[in-house]
């Protein structure tokens, strides 16, 4: 029998049997104060359950502790309205998280009081979806929830999409209501922001020009703001830049369009046809790919597209080093020193464009591996050269960075950067960009070639690919079928023709060919199977520095978020 505490408003503990709780759905509420997905949720659960105790619904919710102290425990049930397992009572809690499996929190398990039957253990994501239109948690009820929106997008409507029961209008900048019937019959396009979010910051600019552009042009579109910040102020700062309407900061329309169009990145632009229906879910990949260009493609009909697509191949084979690296007096890279080295010095040579930051893990420790290929390839080839374009936040930063590198770079406040990372799609770094000796692109995944083939990559175009896999293919023909490896002593390991993997000894990268454990998903390169040694982990002995708002650093690249 457990016993429950219950703060009241004076902070005094009242002991409750759980046995008294007449609520039923009652959800167990895995969380802490330490976690930060926990502090954004427990607001919305808050919100919830007071909602619901308004309406009279019954329903009750059991705050399961993950917090290292009772202080800790204390401060962060002090601000939930609902009942808790005791923090004492650590054998109860633990017991609470093996049952439901807890990997992780927040978690929400809902389930009836009365008989113990589990409702859902993703509670976390209804409540987040759908609010108190999912109570009572039950299968049916989120059954019901899904039939109505298929059924919502099937017969969808510019005012289904834009309105609820008691708002039937947008706002401007200047704080005017506007009418969303005045959208029938426009295209709209629907831009999900967050004020300070440098990804869409830079997207909501581009498209602000393409905006007034197709104003000018007489075409019938709008935008509307689908705002994702949390506080008014933010909203407020990031909207009065926005030349167009938006819905209400706070707006609950604002969470269900998330649902509604699934959406999965930062930035997205949702474009609705003339008739209310959705064409296409994202444009902006459309926008960022070709600019300002892109407001020629304008409604990004298939027929729209191809145009765009040829005038972007047309560019492409214009495209020279001084068209990437010159713009007006901007006509140089520098060295160590800061001494300018002008772009007409690198032409008619393969240049690496180097994408990187001191403040990406993955970036440090991939550096030691460049500097080493870049030196061995420089020793056969005068014909190529790095250039480091930086991501870092301050002088000093770069500074040290590129300290490290015997190669040029662009000064860090340089305008051509934010020019590169568009037209090469910067999204995550380290990024290695190839540009052949005529200034033709030859690879936008170098760093892949040079990881799996080292120096022998260079000049990393398709044809020296080919070349490499061919003399693979060769080595193999004398490779035994089949070896054991100290390294996976449980079966025998097999040699495939792969693609791209990674290898579980020397966790390089790899491709062509591998020594694989089908069941165990483990490969080897053939050179560590054959060799029968592990190259063992290297520290780069930095310490670890944190990623700017934006991106996110997993495995060994750093992406924007």
């Amino acid at each position: 029998m457990w016993w429950l505490n219950s703060y009241a408003t004076s902070y005094f503990i009242l002991q409750v049997k759980i046995s008294s709780i007449e609520a039923s759905p009652v959800a167990l509420y895995f969380s802490a104060s330490w976690c930060p997905p926990c502090r954004r949720f427990t607001p919305k659960l808050i919100e919830l359950y007071k909602e619901l105790a308004s309406q009279g619904k019954s329903f009750e919710v059991v705050f399961v502790s993950g917090d290292q102290d009772e202080e800790a425990f204390n401060s962060y049930f002090g601000k939930m309205p609902w009942l808790a397992v005791p923090f004492s009572d650590s054998e109860g809690r633990e017991g609470l998280d093996g049952r439901f499996k807890v990997s992780g929190i927040p978690h929400l398990v809902i389930l009836d009081a009365k008989t113990g039957e589990v409702y859902t253990e993703d509670g976390v994501e209804f409540v987040s979806e759908y609010g108190v239109e999912a109570y009572p948690f039950t299968p049916e009820r989120i059954n019901e929830l899904k039939e109505q929106e298929k059924a919502e997008k099937d017969n969808q409507t510019i005012q289904s999409v834009l309105g609820t029961s008691t708002r039937n209008y947008l706002i401007s900048n200047k704080g005017d209501k506007v009418p969303i019937s005045e959208l029938e019959g426009k295209y709209v396009g629907l831009c999900f922001v967050v004020g300070g979010y440098g990804p869409v910051d830079e997207f909501t600019a581009v498209l602000a020009k393409i905006y007034e552009k197709l104003k000018e042009a007489g075409e019938k579109f709008e935008v509307v703001a689908v705002s994702l910040d949390s506080d008014e102020s933010s909203f407020n700062e990031s909207f009065a830049k926005m030349p167009w309407l938006a819905i209400p900061q706070g707006d609950k329309m604002c969470e269900k369009l998330v649902r509604y169009f699934e959406l999965r990145s930062l930035p997205t632009l949702v474009l609705i046809g003339t008739d209310g229906k959705t064409l296409n879910t994202n444009v902006a990949d459309i926008i960022e790919e070709h600019g300002f260009e892109a407001w020629e493609g304008f409604p990004f009909s298939s027929e729209k597209l191809e145009i765009l697509a040829e005038k972007a191949k047309a560019k492409a084979a214009s495209q020279t080093l001084e068209s990437l690296l010159i713009s007006g007096d901007l006509d140089f890279v520098i060295g160590k020193d800061g001494t300018k080295v002008p772009v007409s010095k690198l032409v008619g040579k393969t240049v690496l464009l180097y994408f990187s930051a001191k403040w990406c893990g993955p970036c440090r420790a991939f550096l030691p591996t460049l500097v080493k290929e870049y030196n061995m390839i420089k020793e056969k080839h005068s014909d190529f050269e790095i250039v480091f374009i930086s991501s870092d936040r301050d002088q000093s930063s770069f500074d040290e960075f590129f300290s490290e590198m015997p190669w040029l770079a662009l000064p860090l406040e340089d305008d051509r950067k934010a020019f590169l990372k568009k037209t090469f799609r910067i999204r995550g770094i380290p990024s290695l960009v190839a540009i052949g000796p005529t200034g033709q692109t030859v690879s936008k995944d170098a760093k892949a070639q040079l990881m799996i083939h080292g120096a022998d990559a260079f000049p990393f175009t398709e044809e020296r690919l080919e070349e490499l896999q061919k003399e693979l293919d060769e080595k193999a023909k004398g490779w035994p079928e089949k070896l054991k490896h100290s390294l996976h002593e449980e079966h025998e390991l097999v040699l495939l023709r792969r693609g791209t993997y990674g290898c579980d000894g020397c966790e390089e990268m790899g491709s062509t060919w591998s020594y694989r454990c089908d069941e165990c998903d483990f490969d080897l390169h053939p050179k560590c199977a054959l060799a029968e040694e592990k190259k063992g982990e290297e520290e780069d002995g930095k310490a670890a520095e944190e990623a700017p708002a934006g991106y996110v650093c997993e495995g060994d690249v750093c992406r924007k978020a």
